[in-house]
């Protein structure tokens, strides 16, 4: 008799979620006792749930003694699993209810510190204007768009270039040189000396640890020879760079556009007149499926408002390159 394996099975047995919250009480406690109070349940209603989720999965989740409990090796695997569906069901249940019918969730993904530092203030008065768009905003390293994260718009930086995104340009990056104006004060060298690149080993130059070569290029476009550009405390991002650079630690060399609030109050100084264009640009990018959503098309329209008087504010403080 031949089977035929592409017919979808007649029912799938799945565990309950109740089975499944109370496993995962109990692997993160190691007890059916601390899981008992936690949700509430006798120990032999915990225990019971346990039981028959292992009876279900023909597995064993726990090694039992008469005082306690542990993981199994497939108890661990499975433990790490089901923490994630509960997440995703607890997150998923708490958007429906916290959204009207009528509402849209908005999914937005930037690059860490441009999101602080530009794209929250850029969308200040968006909620007010879309009641009925709701932002969800997580800052991302990368990737920004997969499968499991189902995202509508994201804030990059780049050559504008990503596969079946339509991509609009924002504004191209110069990086400034900066630091705490008394940090120019507290060196025995004079600010003159600093500003002519001379002398340059007794001043520390701060790393971003994704752009090990900036500082190189910041000198080379400039023609000038400087030794020592690779070396100095390292930092993930540019938010930790200009904190670092706001205590004194040394200079920094990080996007005008993303330090501007210190500049305009003496927080931080530019160490040399000068602004080196980078590689790439900040983009607005949308999947092309996605041109015609209206909650895409009203954050596009937002930004280029905001752009629009952004870059009247920074003309008249003398900050446009």
């Amino acid at each position: 008799m031949k089977t035929d394996t592409n017919k979808p099975l007649a029912f799938r047995r799945y565990p309950s979620t109740t089975a499944l919250q109370c496993f995962e009480t109990a692997a993160r406690h190691l007890s059916f006792t601390n899981a008992a109070h936690e949700m509430h349940m006798t120990q032999s209603a915990i225990s019971k749930q346990v039981a028959q989720l292992e009876e279900m999965l023909n597995l064993s989740l726990f090694y039992r003694t008469p005082h306690r409990i542990s993981l199994t090796p497939a108890g661990k695997t499975y433990y790490l699993e089901v923490l994630e569906i509960l997440k995703h069901i607890e997150v998923a249940t708490t958007n429906l209810m916290s959204h009207s019918s009528n509402t849209e969730l908005l999914k937005i993904v930037s690059h860490p510190t441009f999101c602080a530092r530009w794209l929250i203030p850029a969308l200040s008065g968006f909620s007010q204007e879309y009641p009925l768009i709701n932002l969800d905003i997580k800052e991302l390293a990368g990737p920004f768009f997969s499968e499991d994260q189902n995202v509508d718009i994201a804030f990059l930086y780049g050559d504008g270039m990503w596969g079946n995104m339509e991509a609009v340009k924002l504004f191209d990056e110069y990086c400034v040189a900066v630091c705490q104006p008394q940090y120019l004060q507290d060196n025995t060298l004079s600010t003159e000396c600093l500003k002519s690149t001379e002398c340059l080993n007794d001043y520390v130059l701060l790393q971003i640890s994704s752009r090990l070569s900036a500082w190189y290029e910041y000198f080379k476009q400039q023609d000038v020879s400087v030794d020592g550009t690779f070396v100095g405390p390292r930092f993930e991002t540019f938010h930790a760079c200009i904190s670092a650079a706001l205590l004194g630690y040394g200079i920094a060399l990080v996007p005008l556009r993303l330090v501007e609030p210190e500049l305009q109050s003496g927080a931080l100084v530019m160490a040399w007149d000068y602004a080196a264009k980078g590689r790439g640009s900040y983009y607005v990018t949308y999947p092309v499926s996605s041109g015609q959503s209206h909650k895409v098309k009203a954050v596009l329209e937002w930004i280029t408002a905001y752009l629009a008087i952004s870059d009247e504010r920074e003309k008249a403080l003398g900050l446009v390159l």
